[in-house]
């Protein structure tokens, strides 16, 4: 497609185009002139982007029935959305990658860092998830899969379309194999553990390889511990805990296929011994756990997005404070508090003050040893702090 056949959208006068210049990769709705020809536009189509002074700032996709009305493509305005470009992209993700990791099992692509806005692509091993968050996504989906096998030589390759990310963008949910064959769980060795990851009907894309490094340091923490991790999933740091010496640990989680998964995982690092799980809410089994007299030397508190979007954020923070809270009791004098949040409306700050909160209305006074966040295979963009999501705290608690 020529430069003369992308339609043009233009910037509200008040507008700050300067912000795109300099790399901000979003359009909200109040900020495009929508005029009928641009709402007439199929989610998901490619226009020219101008300021208000008909200058042009680059190619992007629309979306009028999106929060995020446009995203940002391409600078070069007369780029063509084919196999070749996306290869490009590709190949830069998989460089990256491919210094930090001597193993293919990583996030190959995380969304506008990578180049590729509302795009996620996981990779394990021969097999590529694709999360196609954003409606231009959708409709390119066959040349990106084109260009992800050409590339990386995944041999399967699932799509992955759930999420609410996907129902902001108006699209619906399906998962499906797109490519090659699946059978069963796939399994992923990181930090010593090994990992069942369900690609089809696991949650996400199966795995969550943002927590890497603090599955790392925490498990650091553990050797001769006994360890409880809730909101466990399928035992992200349960079994890395395990994997460096942790006497036993505790699994929680509301998902019975997800701990069944996770007991895999156990048996196949040859530590079903030292591992046991418990189904069932998270907050009565903290509960449940206190009134027994539990206690563990390293407690780990791994919970959903409370607080997945603004409106959500004053609840998002007291469900936190009211993990902690719980959660205090547990930890053993000298013991570790390992507490996570994955929201995006909450930033760290907030998320620290909620944690140490609830520790202390917990009955206990602590100190924080680490501060982590996603690992390098999640890159942010300096000028999209909502990338940088994941947040994680170690406290060590009073003896």
């Amino acid at each position: 497609m020529s430069v003369s056949s992308y339609p043009i959208v233009r910037l509200r006068p008040k507008a700050e185009a300067r912000a795109i210049r300099h790399g901000f990769p979003w359009v909200y709705g109040d900020e495009l002139v929508t005029d009928r020809r641009t709402q007439g536009l199929e989610p998901g189509a490619l226009a020219i982007l101008e300021d208000a002074e008909r200058r042009t700032l680059g190619l992007v996709t629309v979306n009028t029935r999106s929060r995020i009305i446009a995203r940002m493509i391409d600078r070069d305005p007369e780029a063509v959305i084919d196999q070749a470009w996306f290869e490009i992209r590709l190949k830069r993700a998989l460089d990256l990658r491919e210094r930090l990791y001597a193993d293919p099992f990583y996030r190959l692509v995380h969304a506008e860092a990578d180049g590729l806005p509302g795009v996620v692509i996981d990779r394990f091993g021969d097999v590529a998830v694709v999360q196609p968050n954003a409606a231009w996504a959708e409709t390119h989906l066959e040349a990106l899969v084109a260009a992800l096998v050409a590339v990386t030589g995944v041999s399967a390759v699932v799509k992955n379309g759930s999420g609410r990310s996907r129902g902001l963008e108006g699209l619906p949910e399906e998962t499906l194999l797109l490519r090659g064959d699946l059978n069963g769980p796939v399994p992923v060795k990181m930090n010593g553990a090994i990992y069942m990851a369900d690609l089809i009907g696991g949650q996400k894309t199966g795995l969550f390889y943002d927590q890497r490094p603090n599955h790392a340091f925490a498990a650091a923490l553990s050797r001769g511990q006994k360890v409880l991790d809730v909101f466990s999933h399928v035992g992200g740091f349960g079994l890395a805990a395990l994997a460096a010496g942790a006497a036993s640990a505790l699994s929680v989680d509301g998902s019975a296929a997800a701990l069944d998964l996770a007991r895999k995982g156990a048996e196949a690092m040859g530590a079903s011994d030292r591992f046991a799980t418990r189904q069932g809410d998270a907050f009565a089994t903290l509960e449940a756990l206190a009134a027994e007299g539990e206690q563990f030397g390293v407690v780990i508190c791994d919970p959903p997005a409370f607080a997945p979007a603004k409106p959500a954020l004053e609840a998002g923070l007291r469900a936190y404070e009211r993990v902690a809270r719980l959660a205090a009791p547990l930890v053993a004098p000298g013991g570790i508090l390992v507490l996570c949040s994955c929201s995006h409306a909450a930033d760290l700050s907030a998320f620290r003050n909620a944690s140490a909160r609830g520790i202390g209305r917990g009955g206990r006074r602590s100190q924080i040893l680490h501060t982590g966040f996603a690992g390098p295979d999640h890159p942010v963009l300096p000028q999209l702090a909502e990338g940088g999501y994941l947040k994680a705290l170690a406290f060590r608690l009073d003896g």
